[in-house]
């Protein structure tokens, strides 16, 4: 195996994690919302901060699904005009695109941890008098997320690299 395989493959692990990561949150927020419904209703009664928690719990479930989705296969992909191609060109269009996704992932980076940073330096809450304090905690998972991303599909580009152009 090439140093270049090994380092896709460890590039995998890390959203492999982050994924699974995802995968528990959901969980997480399956638990909140099903505790909210029945509080409410039963008890009637609720938390403004339990109900935001719900939205900031979809965060990383979003943004590190993403790259899980893309790691396992799942990301949109018009198949039925992909497949009908040669493998070459297929390979030539997975490099493409993921060099193209890797561009854009790095450039959300760049531009969301200036909105972090501002977020941060107001101290940025909920503006709910019971709200969850420290917004720029959640908003701190965009650059973090995008740059997941960029892992992946700078693993997805090395990966199609290699098919490609296989070692002689």
């Amino acid at each position: 195996m090439s140093a270049i395989a090994k380092l896709a493959g460890r590039l995998d692990l890390v959203v492999e994690l982050f994924g699974r990561l995802a995968a528990w949150i959901g969980v997480a927020l399956v638990l909140l919302v099903a505790g909210n419904v029945l509080v409410r209703y039963f008890l009637h009664t609720g938390a403004i901060w339990l109900q935001e928690l719900e939205w900031h719990l979809i965060a990383p479930i979003a943004l590190f699904g993403m790259s899980y989705a893309l790691l396992h296969g799942e990301a949109l992909r018009v198949d039925g005009l992909y497949q009908r191609f040669p493998e070459r060109v297929r390979l030539a269009i997975d490099i493409v695109s993921g060099l193209a996704m890797a561009l854009i992932a790095a450039l959300l980076v760049k531009l969301s941890i200036p909105f972090v940073l501002q977020s941060y330096g107001m101290g940025e809450g909920s503006p709910n008098p019971d709200g969850i304090p420290h917004r720029f905690l959640l908003k701190a998972l965009i650059p973090l997320g995008f740059a997941v991303l960029f892992v992946q599909a700078t693993a997805e580009t090395l990966r199609a690299i290699l098919k490609l152009f296989p070692s002689r």
